[in-house]
């Protein structure tokens, strides 16, 4: 019976591995690939390693198994964003289709500084 977890586990990973990196090359800019392999592969390798700590049925295999998923939960989302943030500054086109830029005019190129239209403002002394 654990046989065929392990399978479905392992498969589902590989499958969602597939999807992130056909993702890659079927994405029309950098910043729908950065979603898309944040996303899927983040599962795909979380799928697999499950499988792999119900294989071994090994406390030490789990608990580094746990450790490798935390980490990334962590760092996969964390250096999506930082990517796409220097990205954006540099320069780097949207997709001709995007509907939002949500930071356009919000962005200080001299100073490298965001302002926030939604600030309450502070209240001036009169």
């Amino acid at each position: 019976m654990s046989e065929i977890f392990i399978y479905i586990l392992a498969t589902s990973g590989a499958i969602f591995i597939l999807l992130a990196a056909i993702g890659v090359v079927r994405m029309p800019d950098l910043f729908l690939r950065i979603s898309v392999t944040t996303k899927a592969a983040t599962l795909g390798i979380g799928l697999i390693l499950v499988a792999a700590a119900i294989y071994f049925q090994d406390t030490a295999i789990t608990s580094r198994v746990l450790a490798i998923i935390l980490f990334m939960l962590l760092t996969a989302p964390v250096g999506a964003h930082m990517i796409g943030r220097a990205s954006y500054f540099t320069g780097v086109k949207l997709w001709i289709d995007s509907r939002y830029d949500d930071l356009k005019g919000k962005y200080d190129p001299k100073t490298h500084k965001l302002s926030s239209e939604d600030k309450p403002k502070k209240p001036q002394k009169t």
